[in-house]
C-alpha cells in the first residue's frame, strides 16, 4: 500500500512573486506598498493592484480590459455574469452596462495618488478581475553563484539553480545596459563573467590577490563562430585596426595551470541527462513496449523548472 503525505505551507505575498489574470497576463510583483500610499478613487476607495499598461497593447490580450469594465459594472448593480468564450459580451453591450451602472462609458475615473492627494493627469481605467496567485515564488528561485561549472562547447556557465548555474542575461537585457550606457558592465557580462576562459581565470586570481581586474579577452563564443564559419569552407580571419591578422589562440597551458592552483575546472563537463531528472533512452523504450497505454500516463507529469 502507498501513503501520500502532502504538506501545505501559506506564504505571504513579497516583491518578485508572480501573479496573472484570466487572459495570460502575467507578472511579478515589483512593489508592495501601504494601503494609504495607493491610489485612490474619488470617494477615498484605495486600489489593490496598479497592473503597467504596457503590458496591454503588444500583447493584444484585451480581454482584461473588458473584464475589468464588466466587472465593477457587475459589482455595481449587483449581478453575476457569465461571458462564453467566442461568444461573449461586445463593447456596445459593455457600453450599455456601464450607462446602467451610472459610470461613465469609457469606465475610465480620475484617480489621486495616495502619498500626495494631487489627482492623476489622465482618467485611468479601474474595474474588478480575477488575479491569481502562481506557485512561481522568489524565495525558491533566489540564486547566486561565484564559479561554478560550464558548459563543455560554448564554455558558458550552465543554466539553471539545479546545475548551480549562471543567471541567463538575454537579448532584451543587454538592450537595457546599453540604454543606459553601461558599457564596461556589458563588456564585463560578455566577457569574464561568461565565456573568456581566459580572461576569467585571470579576473578571479586578481580579485583574490587584490590586484586591478586585467582587461578582458576574445570570448569562446566568438571563436566557436570562427570555427563554425571554417567548418563550411569560409576563410575567416581576425584583423586588427591596421589590417594585421589577430592569431586566436587555443586555452593557454598557464591559465589552465593557474586555474588549477586557484581550485577551477576550466573543462568541466555538462552533467548527464539523468542529472536533469530525465528519463534515458533505454528506459523510456522498455515502457513504451510494456505499457499498456504506450506510455502516455496522465499521472507521469514532466515537472521541470521553467528557464
Amino acid at each position: 500500500e502507498l501513503v501520500r503525505v502532502y504538506v501545505a505551507q501559506r506564504r505571504k505575498i513579497s516583491e518578485g512573486d508572480k501573479m496573472a489574470g484570466r487572459h495570460g497576463n502575467k507578472g511579478v510583483i515589483a512593489r508592495i506598498v501601504p494601503e494609504e500610499d495607493m491610489p485612490f478613487l474619488p470617494d477615498g476607495t484605495p486600489v489593490e493592484i496598479v497592473l503597467n499598461p504596457l503590458g496591454v497593447p503588444s500583447r493584444m490580450n484585451l480581454g482584461q480590459v473588458l473584464e475589468a469594465h464588466l466587472g465593477w459594472a457587475a459589482k455595481m448593480l449587483g449581478m453575476s455574469v457569465v461571458t462564453p468564450v467566442f461568444n461573449g459580451a461586445r463593447e456596445d453591450d459593455l457600453a450599455k452596462v456601464l450607462t446602467e451602472a451610472g459610470m461613465v462609458e469609457g469606465g475610465k475615473v480620475t484617480l489621486r495618488d495616495g502619498r500626495t492627494g494631487e489627482p492623476f493627469d489622465n482618467p485611468i481605467t479601474v474595474g474588478y478581475v480575477s488575479m491569481l496567485k502562481l506557485p512561481h515564488l522568489v524565495d525558491d528561485k533566489i540564486h547566486a553563484r561565484s564559479t561554478g561549472p560550464y558548459s563543455l562547447v560554448t564554455q558558458q556557465p550552465l543554466g539553471g539553480k539545479a546545475q548551480f548555474g549562471g543567471q541567463r542575461f538575454g537579448e532584451m537585457e543587454v538592450w537595457a545596459l546599453e540604454a543606459y550606457g553601461a558599457a564596461y558592465t556589458l563588456q564585463e557580462i560578455l566577457t569574464v563573467k561568461s565565456d573568456d576562459v581566459v580572461g576569467r581565470v585571470k579576473t578571479y586570481e586578481a580579485i583574490v590577490k587584490g590586484e586591478n581586474v586585467p582587461e578582458p579577452g576574445v570570448p569562446e563564443s566568438f571563436k566557436v563562430l570562427i570555427k563554425e564559419l571554417q567548418s563550411l569552407g569560409l576563410d575567416v580571419r581576425v584583423l586588427s585596426e591596421d589590417d594585421q591578422e589577430i592569431e586566436i589562440k587555443e586555452v593557454e597551458e598557464d591559465v589552465i595551470e593557474t586555474a588549477k592552483e586557484l581550485g577551477i575546472d576550466i573543462h568541466e563537463e555538462e552533467p548527464l541527462e539523468e542529472d536533469y531528472g530525465e528519463e534515458s533512452d533505454d528506459d523510456f523504450d522498455d515502457e513504451f513496449m510494456n505499457d499498456e497505454d504506450f506510455g502516455l500516463d496522465s499521472e507521469d507529469e514532466d515537472d521541470g523548472e521553467e528557464e
